[in-house]
């Protein structure tokens, strides 16, 4: 099924109810054209258009899986409901917490929101990741509003994923307020073999998948891939003016060792090195931005990891780390060379340290059990790459029904 157009509105041709709420209900405006690769126009976000949402919300007990990222304008979304009088519950935090400040895979304590009093439920207090069956009661509906980067590794969708099974198992309902995919231009890498699911892989989809969260939660319940082929109750508000050829620049860091657009665009390529000893420069101004390790050999360039907010107790702390910085490559040379294992088949072949190279997390983290094997042969990224285009071509084929904005 395609969502189509009429008169700037989403609709779904010959559908009746339960094929609405199987592929979610979309509420706002579509774009049928193509867009130049450089942001034209101003997208608006799924959580500006209140007039789109807001009565939605009427007398209902309002649940937030949000962060800092949730701004509607210079206010956050928060605000804005407690402003208009909504009755907000509770809010759920996703890795890094409510503020973002909080180390990867930090344990988050719940809390109380200072200046609402509004509690905040933490997903990363070491517990399972899903509310409890008490949180679960205390709202009728859940509003996502978060800035994701379109990675498989990247926790927040997968929170959003497993907070919709709990509400598809509670009968509750589920609002995502769109935001677009900084990395939402193209498709890449190789399809989770779900053996290899975890936190950092929650779903059957490529590293680089290119859909927004809205398109990734219809897809989550088109393709049944809730626990017992559960369907959530959806809603999506789109994004407007927004394509998956917009270069959207992130007006807030989502993350800690997210701090820039660099960092963002590099994060596919060089994230495979928490599965190494090498240093991807947690702990440094440049994180995902540089590689390295004390016993590299033949670079000038250096760098020293140390202990900052964010990065408490970084890979190869207060060492000297030998390796490259990526930070002088353009924008457009990351783009085109889209998932780039090259960085990290240098390192392996640099310290020549063979099994003690790879952790299991590297599995984890691409996917599938291929990639580590092929490096150790000596093949090339090229021609690791390929090895995955089929992946690439199927999910693309795969995806086509959910998506919501011109590809």
């Amino acid at each position: 099924m395609h969502y189509l157009c009429h008169g700037g509105r989403a609709y779904f041709p010959l559908c009746d109810a339960s094929m609405k709420k199987l592929f979610g209900i979309v509420i706002g405006l579509c774009l049928l054209h193509s867009a130049p690769a450089l942001q034209a126009q101003e997208v608006i976000m799924g959580d500006e258009q209140t007039n789109a949402y807001f009565p939605i919300l009427k007398d209902k007990r309002i649940a937030i899986f949000s962060n800092h990222t949730g701004m509607v304008g210079d206010k956050h979304l928060l605000d804005v409901l407690i402003e208009n009088k909504f009755n907000v519950v509770a809010i759920f935090s996703p890795e890094h917490g409510f503020r973002g400040d909080a180390d990867a895979g930090e344990h988050v304590a719940s809390s109380i929101d200072k200046k609402t009093g509004v509690p905040i439920l933490s997903l990363y207090d070491g517990t399972s990741g899903r509310p409890s069956d008490a949180n679960m009661r205390k709202f009728d509906l859940l509003i996502v509003d978060i800035q994701d980067v379109g990675l498989r590794f990247y926790t927040y969708y997968a929170s959003m994923v497993r907070l919709m099974d709990a509400c598809a198992e509670y009968n509750r309902k589920v609002l995502i307020l769109d935001r677009p995919n900084p990395n939402g231009h193209y498709v890449d890498g190789p399809i989770l073999d779900m053996k290899y699911k975890s936190g950092v892989g929650w779903l059957p989809i490529p590293v680089v998948h290119g859909m927004t969260l809205g398109e990734l939660g219809l897809m989550v319940n088109g393709e049944r891939w809730l626990t017992a082929s559960r369907v959530c109750d959806l809603t999506v508000i789109p994004c407007k003016n927004y394509t998956h050829q917009t270069m959207y620049k992130l007006p807030i860091a989502p993350s800690p060792n997210l701090p820039n657009m660099k960092s963002i665009y590099l994060y596919p390529s060089t994230c495979y090195f928490e599965a190494t000893p090498v240093s991807l420069g947690r702990g440094t101004s440049k994180p995902f931005q540089v590689y390295g390790h004390p016993n590299m050999k033949g670079y000038e360039f250096s760098f020293t990891p140390r202990s900052v907010s964010g990065a408490k107790n970084p890979p190869q702390l207060n060492k000297e780390c030998f390796g490259v910085d990526l930070t002088g490559l353009s924008d457009e040379e990351i783009w085109k060379k889209g998932l780039d294992l090259t960085y990290v088949i240098d390192a392996y072949r640099n310290l020549n340290m063979d099994d003690h190279f790879f952790r299991s997390f590297f599995e984890l983290l691409i996917g599938t059990d291929y990639v580590r094997k092929m490096i150790k042969e000596g093949k090339s990224a090229d021609e690791i790459k390929a090895m995955w285009q089929d992946d690439v071509k199927k999910f693309k084929e795969q995806r086509k029904p959910y998506l919501l904005y011109a590809e």
